[in-house]
Formats: C-alpha cells, sequence, structure tokens
C-alpha cells in the first residue's frame, strides 16, 4: 500500500488568500500533479459540492475538506497549514490545519479505515499541537504516518466508551448506558470524528456511550443487549439511519453529523435528559423516529417542503407507470379506448378478440392498468406526507384521507391537505404516554382507527367542499389558458427548471407539474402542457452545454468535455443534473444561458399546445407526447439559443479569480465593461 501522504502534498506557513475555495483548489492541484488524480478541475468540482453540503470546519482550528470522485486514482492526503488562517465554518474561528482527503470513488477497505483513522486522530489535542509545531513537510509526514501506524482500529466496530473510568469517579455499574450512531454522506471522516468526540463526551458526563458508526465500509451493528439496556439513543446522521427499528421507544436525540463534533457534551446532556423526560422524542414502534427530520433547528418553513417533496417522491412511481400505460393504451387502442376499456376487457380475451382486434385489446388493457395506477396518484401523495411527519403509523391514514379527498373531487390539493392533517393527527397520537400493554396496539390499531376518524373525517365534513371548489377554479382557469397567458406560464416554468438544476426552485416547479398531472383528459389538457412544458424546459441546460463543447472545445477542461459527453443522453433523459458539473464552477455564465434557453423552450411548448402524459423520461416516452414535432423543435430551439450563449459568455465575458480563489465556483467575478459581479455557488441536488 502506497504512502497516503508525501512531502509534495504539504503546504505550510503560505499565504493562500482568504477564501476556502483558493484553499481547496490549491490542494486539488496538489493532487493532480503528483499523479494521484487525473484532473484537477473535476476533483475540485466533486470537493466543492461535498464542502456546500456541510462546513468541513470543526473547533480547534482544523478544517477537512473531503470527497470521493472518479478523478483519484488512488487514495490520498494533502495539508496545507496556511498563514493566514482560512474560515471553514467552525464555530470557534478560521482554520490554520487543513487536511484535504480525496478518495477514489471506489476506494479499498484498507484504504478507507486509514483515511477514517487520521480523521480520529484530528480531535487528539496532542497530535494537532505536533502538526502545528512541525518545521518541515517531512516532518508532518512522520506524524502522519505514525498517526496511521498506530495500534489498528476498525472502519466498522462499534466506538465505545464502557471501559473508560468516568471523569466523576463513578462505578461502571452505576453510570447510564447510551447509544449513538453517527453517519455521513461520504462516511469518512465526520462520521468517526462524531463518534470519538460524543465517546470523549459521555465519559467527561460519567455515562457509558457505545456507538455504531455507519461509515463507508461495513458496518458492525451495536449489540441488542446493548441497546436494549440504553437509557436514550443519540443519532448525528446527515442521512437515514440503517434498521432504526432496533431503537424502538428510546428516547432519541437527533441532529446533524457535524454537531456532534462542535457540541458533543450538549448532546449527551440533551440525551441524559431526554432518558428522565416522559415526554421526551422517541423512536417510535415502527422504526422510525417520531419525527424524521434530521436536524433539530430545521425551520417550519424547511419542514413543510420537505414533507411534500417526500410525498412526491412516493407518488412519481404511481405516476411515471400509470401516465406511461395510459399513453400507451391511447397508442394501441386509440383515444376512445379511455370510455369502454373496462367493457372491452371483461367481455373479450386474447381468445376472444373485440372489434378492432389485438390492438383494441392490449390498449384497453394498458389503459385499465395505467388508469388504476394513476388512482393511487392521491391516496400516495396523502399517505406519504403522513409518513414523513409521523413514519410508518401515518401511512393508512394519510392514504385514507387521499382516498376521501378523491371522493370529494378534492384532487392533488385534497391530497396535500389531507396527508398533512393525517401526519399531525398520527404523531400527536404516537406522543400520546399510554400503558405498557396498550403500546403494541397503538401503531396498527388505533392510531389508524382515530387518526382516520379525525383526519378523513374533516375532509368530508369541513374541508372537502371548499377544497373541491378551488380545484375546479384552478382547472378551469389553466384551461382557458391561450395565446400570451399560456405562453408566459411556459416562460415562468422554463425558468424555474433551469434556475437551480435540482434545487428548490426546480423541484417546486417539477412538483407542482406532476401533482396535476392526474387532473389532465382529452378534454382539459393544460395538465399536461405543463407537464410537457416542465420536462422539456428542464432537458435544455445538460444538451446545450453538451452542444456547448462540441462547438468550442477550447472552453472546456477535459473533465468538462467528458461531462459534456454523457449530458447528451442525461439531458435527452430529462435528467437535468447534466449540467451540475458545469455550473459548479462557473455558475455565473452557465446558470443564466440555461435560464435563457429553458425559458423559450417552455414557452414554445405551452404556445402550441405540446402536451406530456409521462412525468419523466425525456425524449425515451416519446408515444405520451403530444405533437412530438413541436416538443422536438421547442428543445431544439433553447438548446442552440443557451449553447451559443454559453460560448458566447466563455469567450466574451471573462472571470476575474479572487485572491486566493482562482476559478473557484464560489468565487467567480465575471466582468463585462466596468460591470462586476460576485458568483454564489450553484445549488445542486
Amino acid at each position: 500500500m502506497s504512502s497516503l501522504i508525501t512531502p509534495g502534498l504539504v503546504i505550510l506557513d503560505e499565504d493562500l488568500g482568504t477564501e476556502r475555495a483558493g484553499v481547496i483548489r490549491r490542494l486539488a492541484e496538489l493532487v493532480t500533479a503528483s499523479g494521484r488524480a487525473s484532473d484537477t478541475e473535476a476533483l475540485f468540482a466533486d470537493a466543492w459540492a461535498r464542502e456546500s453540503k456541510t462546513d468541513t470546519g470543526i473547533p480547534g482550528g482544523i478544517a477537512i475538506p473531503h470527497c470521493r470522485s472518479t478523478a483519484v486514482l488512488e487514495p490520498t492526503l494533502a495539508m496545507a497549514r496556511p498563514a493566514p488562517a482560512v474560515d471553514f465554518g467552525a464555530s470557534d474561528g478560521p482554520a490554520d490545519i487543513i487536511f484535504f482527503i480525496a478518495a477514489p470513488d471506489g476506494a479499498d477497505q484498507a484504504h478507507l479505515v486509514l483515511l477514517s483513522k487520521l480523521a480520529r486522530s484530528l480531535i487528539k489535542p496532542e497530535f494537532v499541537t505536533a502538526l502545528r509545531e512541525a518545521t518541515s513537510a517531512e516532518a508532518i509526514v512522520e506524524l502522519v504516518d505514525g498517526a496511521l501506524a498506530d495500534e489498528p482500529v476498525a472502519d466498522a466496530t462499534p466506538t465505545s466508551a464502557a471501559s473508560a473510568p468516568a471523569s466523576d469517579g463513578s462505578s461502571a455499574a452505576a453510570r447510564p448506558i447510551l447509544v449513538a450512531v453517527t453517519a455521513c454522506p461520504t462516511g469518512i471522516a465526520h462520521t468517526y470524528m462524531a463518534a470519538d468526540s460524543l465517546v470523549a463526551a459521555a465519559k467527561r458526563a460519567g455515562a457509558e456511550l457505545h456507538v455504531e458508526t455507519q461509515g463507508s465500509s461495513s458496518v458492525t451493528p451495536l449489540d441488542p443487549a446493548v441497546i436494549a439496556s440504553a437509557v436514550a439513543v443519540v443519532f448525528a446522521v446527515d442521512v437515514d439511519v440503517r434498521d432504526k427499528g432496533r431503537f424502538a421507544g428510546k428516547p432519541v436525540i437527533q441532529s446533524p453529523v457535524k454537531r456532534g463534533i462542535d457540541e458533543p457534551d450538549k448532546m449527551i446532556a440533551e440525551a441524559l435528559a431526554a432518558a428522565n423526560d416522559p415526554q421526551a422524542r422517541r423512536v417510535s414502534g415502527d422504526g422510525a423516529a417520531a419525527s424524521t427530520g434530521t436536524a433539530t433547528n430545521e425551520h417550519v418553513g424547511q419542514k413543510i417542503k420537505r414533507w411534500l417533496l417526500t410525498g412526491v417522491s412516493y407518488m412519481i412511481p404511481f405516476v411515471a407507470g400509470g401516465g406511461l400505460l395510459i399513453a400507451l393504451g391511447f397508442l394501441l387502442g386509440g383515444y376512445q379506448i379511455s370510455d369502454h376499456a373496462k367493457d372491452i376487457i371483461l367481455q373479450n380475451s386474447l381468445f376472444n378478440l373485440p372489434d378492432g382486434g389485438l390492438g383494441t385489446y392490449l390498449g384497453a388493457v394498458a389503459f385499465a392498468i395505467g388508469a388504476a395506477s394513476m388512482g393511487f396518484l392521491v391516496p400516495a401523495l396523502a399517505g406519504y406526507i403522513a409518513y414523513a411527519i409521523a413514519d410508518r403509523p401515518g401511512i393508512a391514514v394519510g392514504f385514507t384521507a387521499g382516498a376521501v379527498a378523491l371522493l370529494m373531487n378534492a384532487g392533488f390539493l385534497g391530497g396535500l391537505v389531507g396527508g398533512l392533517l393525517a401526519g399531525f393527527i398520527a404523531w400527536a397520537l404516537g406522543r400520546l404516554q399510554v400503558p405498557r400493554w396498550l403500546r403494541g396496539l397503538m401503531p396498527v390499531v388505533i392510531i389508524p382507527l382515530v387518526g382516520s376518524i379525525f383526519a378523513s373525517g374533516l375532509m368530508v365534513i369541513v374541508l372537502g367542499g371548499p377544497i373541491a371548489l378551488l380545484m375546479t377554479g384552478l382547472s378551469d382557469w389553466l384551461s382557458s389558458l391561450t395565446g400570451a397567458s399560456a405562453i408566459i406560464l411556459g416562460l415562468i416554468l422554463g425558468v424555474m427548471m433551469a434556475a437551480d438544476l435540482g434545487g428548490p426552485i426546480n423541484k417546486v416547479a417539477y412538483a407542482f407539474a406532476v401533482a396535476g398531472l392526474s387532473a389532465g383528459s382529452i378534454t382539459n389538457q393544460a395538465p399536461w402542457q405543463i407537464m410537457a412544458a416542465v420536462m422539456a424546459a428542464g432537458m435544455v441546460p445538460p444538451l446545450a452545454l453538451a452542444l456547448a463543447t462540441v462547438i468550442d472545445k477550447k472552453l472546456f477542461s477535459m473533465a468538462e468535455r467528458e461531462n459534456g459527453k454523457a449530458a447528451w443522453l442525461l439531458g435527452a433523459a430529462f435528467i437535468s443534473e447534466g449540467a451540475i458539473p458545469f455550473a459548479a464552477v462557473d455558475p455565473l455564465r452557465v446558470i443564466p444561458a440555461g435560464i435563457v434557453g429553458s425559458a423559450l423552450t417552455g414557452a414554445i411548448v405551452m404556445g402550441t399546445g405540446v402536451t406530456s402524459q409521462a412525468p419523466h423520461g425525456g425524449i425515451f416516452v416519446f408515444f405520451a407526447i403530444g405533437n412530438l414535432a413541436m416538443f422536438i423543435v421547442a428543445i431544439l430551439a433553447g438548446t442552440i439559443v443557451s449553447g451559443l450563449l454559453v460560448v458566447a459568455l466563455k469567450k466574451w465575458v471573462r472571470r476575474r479569480p479572487i485572491e486566493g480563489a482562482e476559478g473557484a465556483a464560489a468565487s467567480d467575478s465575471v466582468v463585462a465593461g466596468s460591470a462586476a459581479t460576485t458568483a454564489v455557488p450553484a445549488a445542486a441536488r
């Protein structure tokens, strides 16, 4: 196994500017120059995407930017000790010790263990002090190699404070037992640092803590006996906890993994307090926390958005399958098949074909299956909104409320309201303190029964009628859009789809189109037109960037040219994220160009009455597209305009590097004449 770090990967006491993007880029350049990465731009883009999700600065003047990247050829550490220090978002100030961890996409277990072990060493004061006092790059390498050569620590073995003496002198038998899970998206650094920080905090608090690190390699689960004896659970995670049902009934404290590094003492104190609080939030009987937010400080608006988008994400497969089958039914049996599909299926078979032959029969079958799938749209939307709020006990209550919304003709708006009602009621019922003998009945009998009575009863008696009137008005308004008004709506939808390439604005437009898809029909094609505008506009940015890399290759790095080849397919399949690698490193020129082309495409689609009965798939669901020729024309027009605009901006609107962040996505300055504007990172899914 080659050394993870060499003297050539160390920068000591140099002025690297004031921007973290510049430091990350400089370290990425070192990794590439050492022959351990194939492309600086690709490595920087991956590292910056990770940095944009969560600050990597931790208390003590340390930062650990890190990523997995296909550009990395072998696991590598690069280190900088900048002067002056650089702000990486830590609560106590800037960092003067910065380790850049670059891991290949498919790094082997042994290397991942070493990388995680280095991260754990950085919370040891004596190791950090030695790094600050080192006088040469060779001394830094020797320190790091020494830390990695200490007694091995298994990557997946749960960390425990059980054997450590409590700081207050209490005996092991008298100490409360806590269990914890730590996990972050990359699973290399924060996962293990949070584990060790929490263990140290538990020791200071006189508690016994066992931690399961759900990191980058295989996970050794906590002993069920330890979980059973624990008085509370700590989840320091940025991703879902695997097999959460093991902790059912335990008081739980849940926060982002970085809080486990920054505020471990507070988290341990909160867990110990929750253990003695009958009203504390608990992991519910179905295995999920009583509230599924990944952060305790999540704003109300963020929670509502997450709940709604959870419902939409679970609803989409019903819409996708159902919409495509309905379109296939129309293709095989003609549009009149919608009026006779049931009769054709019941009165005929493959051995007794109806008038019109095999095509009519298969068209009826496809239409009937698709219509059945689409019938789950509103119940699934409501059910999984309730699931996002109250976890599994909310599903039955939400599905019932969604079905009642259909009964009341309240449509997808009724599903949204019904799902929220069902979720809140199921959540409130789940928090009730009930006798032990009744707890097993709560999630399977009491919550579905009582919750359905309240949520669905409110839908029938109070809310269903007004929402149905609102839905009728909305449908009539959409159906009335023609000419200029339809074009303006298409333009707005196009701007939203390209504004942040999978971020909140993009998701709002897409969720609006998908949620209304089931309201479309031969006599009311406005919802289908909206879906077509959203899908076509979302295809433009990746296609435009692919085209731009062909028009003038010299304007793009080697990694961007490779990304451009993939973007052809991604764009054709309506995967807007194909443009993110370009936008991440040059947002002020890429995103505006994409917005212009997408807006043009959306306007053309709405103005010419193009329809789509499929919520996804791009050109590959051509048989679900009405007026396919204009659909293609609209996409081509937007792609050409955006592609040419990207090339023009890159040629004639130059970037002026900011000190310490040359070319960084977060620090671009775009200069045209005498005007200059500072860029911000593109929002990425």
